[in-house]
């Protein structure tokens, strides 16, 4: 199938003009003919799913949004550019690509959910990414109508993991921490009105039909980006490629062991292998790829079912998901219970321990993974680890814990051997792979944030761990 460009162009937008000059620009200007309801109705038509990792129909939320309108004050767009997944540098490409895409499709959520105000939410860290990003602002409110009665901003935060997770990402808009909220965004959003706004809103759930806390519809960025051309072409042109239930286009990120590592748009419903050659050039040579993993959500996929379909529905039917279309690949040198130990620290570290058993037991799995790639494993650790996945997401707020039970889980069942070959003295130690946040691609090599590997999971980088989780910490409640 090949590459195709309907959302990442061959080469960056330099300016405004050039992405007028493509075309942009058409997608606002046929919104306003449209009318909001018909926007909403347009994006449901064309199965927009949404590209943050859920693949949650777009139509659906955004008619959510616009049903659950506030008496007090208007809705608020926020566009999550809190890329944070290990294995995935999409949405990061795009800003820098065509800011002007996101910023349309923003605003034509806006006009469709009836917002005022259109805030792009990124790490603190994307220093790249956010001058791209207030650049293409300021073009856009100086040199177009499109901004008309809606605010545009940028926003910056922590580099902590969570701060990709819609409602938490929401807490840090209100100046607090990224602790992911009990209430979802379409019931308290980014403005809180009522007798407790000092009270984060993760700790109360909002009534349903309430009408005093107005709404926030948070889309990822890719999912943003899709907006204008859908909605300038319209569904019927969208659902032209991909497959009926994941119809349009994905941005995919393939890193690891393969001889390039890199971001390219492929149609839904190419072959993981088709998308494997056509980004990551293959293996290098001499090895021979096992299997690849959609970033820290989702189980790996085994190299014989490379031939599965990238589609939300058929990821699922072999036991696994598309997630946010991050792949780290693995080859025949690579010992799996390192990456479960990589893995399991990372989500063990990032939790932030409002759900106990999400950071003890995860931390419980790491640990045991770590002493068995050390050599220093007991005959119990094994055990240890599988009987902490079956309760690590008991009661979980938010879907960190079913990462650590679907990866850890995934590769005790793919890997049967993996942890037990680890407990004959035999076996050499091995050092647990680097499952880390993508910090650049240059040169067809990802260049990966190292320095998350010294973070103690507390959230510090101190020496040592104080022990607090970092709920109790920086003073958040349990549910």
């Amino acid at each position: 199938m090949g590459a195709v460009t309907r959302v990442l162009p061959e080469q960056p937008y330099a300016s405004l003009a050039e992405y007028r000059a493509a075309g942009g620009g058409r997608g606002i200007e046929v919104a306003r003919k449209l009318g909001p309801a018909s926007v909403v109705d347009e994006i449901e038509a064309a199965g927009l799913r949404g590209r943050g990792g859920g693949g949650f129909p777009t139509g659906v939320k955004w008619r959510t949004v616009a049903g659950h309108a506030s008496a007090a004050l208007p809705a608020t767009v926020v566009v999550n550019g809190a890329e944070g997944e290990p294995g995935t540098f999409k949405d990061r490409t795009l800003l820098r690509a065509t800011p002007y895409a996101v910023v349309e499709g923003a605003l034509i959520a806006a006009l469709a959910v009836g917002a005022d105000r259109a805030v792009v939410a990124l790490k603190a860290t994307f220093e790249v990414e956010r001058v791209r990003l207030e650049a293409a602002l300021a073009e856009v409110t100086a040199g177009t109508d499109w901004a008309d009665g809606v605010n545009l901003g940028v926003a910056t935060g922590p580099s902590e993991y969570l701060f990709g997770e819609e409602t938490a990402l929401l807490e840090v808009l209100d100046g607090r921490p990224p602790f992911p909220r009990i209430a979802p965004p379409f019931r308290h959003g980014v403005d809180e009105v009522g007798p407790r706004p000092d009270q984060p809103a993760g700790t109360v759930m909002a009534e349903p039909g309430a009408t005093v806390a107005p709404p926030t519809l948070a889309n990822n960025v890719e999912t943003m980006a899709n907006v204008p051309l859908l909605i300038a072409e319209g569904a019927d042109w969208f659902r032209s490629v991909g497959t009926r239930e994941s119809p349009g286009t994905v941005l995919c990120t393939v890193t690891g062991a393969t001889r390039n590592h890199g971001v390219a748009e492929v149609a839904l419903g190419t072959p993981l292998a088709e998308a494997l050659e056509l980004i990551g050039g293959g293996p290098v040579e001499g090895r021979r790829l096992v299997a690849a993993m959609s970033g820290v959500a989702n189980p790996p996929v085994l190299a014989e079912r490379f031939d599965t379909p990238l589609t939300y529905e058929d990821m699922q039917r072999i036991g696994t998901g598309l997630g946010a279309c991050g792949f780290l690949v693995f080859d025949d040198s690579t010992d799996m219970a390192a990456v479960g130990a990589g893995v399991a620290r990372f989500l063990a570290v990032e939790s932030c321990g409002q759900c106990t058993p999400c950071k003890q037991d995860g931390r419980a799995i790491a640990e045991a993974l770590f002493r068995l790639c050390a050599g220093e494993g007991a005959g119990e650790d094994p055990g240890v680890v599988a009987d902490r996945v079956a309760t690590v997401a008991d009661r979980a707020r938010c879907f960190l814990a079913h990462q650590q039970e679907r990866v850890v889980g995934g590769i005790l069942v793919q890997f049967p051997d993996a942890l037990a070959r680890h407990l004959d003295p035999s076996t050499p130690p091995v050092t647990p792979e680097p499952i880390v946040p993508i910090r650049d691609i240059v040169g067809g090599r990802a260049e990966l944030d190292l320095h998350q590997l010294d973070k103690q999971p507390d959230w510090t980088f101190e020496p040592t761990d104080s022990g607090q989780a970092p709920a109790d910490r920086m003073g958040a409640g349990r549910p």
